[in-house]
């Protein structure tokens, strides 16, 4: 009985050491920046806010979505002062949580912030100096005329 209640124990802190591990360290760090599109508070016993943003490369392309969690309420708050804006969303990516009762997606959100949008125009068109007429040229001076009978023949 003793060797039942150690090895259970030891499987719980194992459990509880893979969970804390999968939280704390992080496999990858980055920034999307897109158009927040869904963003809610889901979960029935853990709460918390999911959303996604449509990231568009080039005004007429196909956006590509980028799913993610936040579980920090001050995050949450900033992500939704940002509605309707275009954001940049730093995240953290925690492979292989155990449970989905932490986030549904394995992209952790840490900061949000707006970016300000240029309006995209066309090149200005070249404009080339107007011509203007070249000036004459000065007219040039006759040479005295020289004659054979001149040359002292």
């Amino acid at each position: 009985m003793r060797g039942l209640l150690v090895f259970l124990g030891l499987v719980l802190l194992a459990a509880v050491g893979w969970v804390w591990l999968t939280l704390s360290w992080s496999y990858s760090e980055g920034e999307r920046a897109g158009y927040v599109q869904k963003f809610s508070r889901k979960g029935w016993l853990c709460k918390t806010w999911e959303g996604e943003i449509a990231m568009v490369t080039m005004p007429g392309a196909i956006p590509d979505k980028f799913e993610f969690s936040v579980r920090d309420e001050a995050v949450a708050t900033q992500i939704n002062a940002l509605a309707g804006k275009r954001v940049v969303l730093s995240y953290a990516q925690h492979k292989f949580v155990p449970t989905s009762c932490f986030a549904e997606t394995e992209y952790f959100v840490t900061g949000a912030r707006a970016v300000d949008e240029q309006p995209v125009s066309p090149a200005p068109a070249v404009v080339a100096p107007p011509l203007t007429p070249a000036a004459p040229a000065a007219p040039a001076t006759p040479a005295a005329p020289t004659s054979p009978t001149s040359a002292g023949y």
